[in-house]
């Protein structure tokens, strides 16, 4: 008997701090929507881990055991989910701290020795951003030329290699935002999730 392919391995973050808010509310329409993918979640207040990077790059800092752990869901993910609420023009500390933390050169990324250049070592992945905003989206993009959305596509998921980055901006959120434009969001988020299944190329990690 032929074997069909293997289900699309899907992580998706929760970066909110708190629970039962919009973000997870979204996250769980765009799990719904899913088709056939294995789904890993994540929220990443549940985690224990230190979101200080304490000295940099100067010396390893071992990743806790639920650090170690979401680096292996990671590396074995085809495509990444991260939702987090915008606060003072970008992720929450607690979203940061994972980064800083989780994608660490000879894990996420390598330099090169010799050149300015460097190796990307999330090839093979395709990653969906979802904010949420009290600012409205086209006022992020005119006014203050969408800083979120262009360091997450190109300074930390497109650094490592994720591609393509997509970025669903949702906003504005107060004075019964969310509740007039609720239906219409779960819907985007929806369709996104039905869309991840196209962006499947395949893993490809570097030794």
């Amino acid at each position: 008997m032929t074997k069909g392919p293997a289900p699309m391995q899907v992580l998706v973050l929760d970066g909110h701090p708190d629970a039962g808010r919009l973000v997870t509310h979204l996250l769980d329409r765009y799990e719904a929507a899913l088709d056939g993918a294995h789904v890993e979640r994540v929220a990443l207040r549940d985690l224990a881990f230190s979101p200080n990077l304490r000295r940099g790059y100067a010396k390893e800092q071992p990743w806790e055991p639920d650090l170690a752990r979401l680096a292996g869901l990671l590396d074995a993910c085809d495509h990444v989910v991260v939702a987090f609420p915008l606060w003072w023009g970008g992720e929450p500390a607690l979203v940061k701290g994972l980064v800083d933390r989780l994608l660490l050169p000879g894990f996420a990324f390598r330099y090169h020795r010799d050149d300015p250049f460097w190796d990307r070592l999330m090839v093979g992945r395709s990653a969906d951003l979802i904010v949420t905003m009290d600012t409205p989206p086209w006022y992020l993009r005119l006014v203050y030329g969408d800083p979120v959305g262009r360091r997450w596509r190109r300074q930390i998921l497109g650094f490592c290699g994720f591609h393509p980055v997509r970025i669903l901006r949702l906003g504005p959120t107060r004075q019964g935002g969310t509740a007039r434009r609720l239906a219409a969001w779960d819907e985007r988020v929806s369709h996104l999730a039905r869309s991840a299944a196209g962006l499947k190329r395949g893993r490809k990690r570097e030794a």
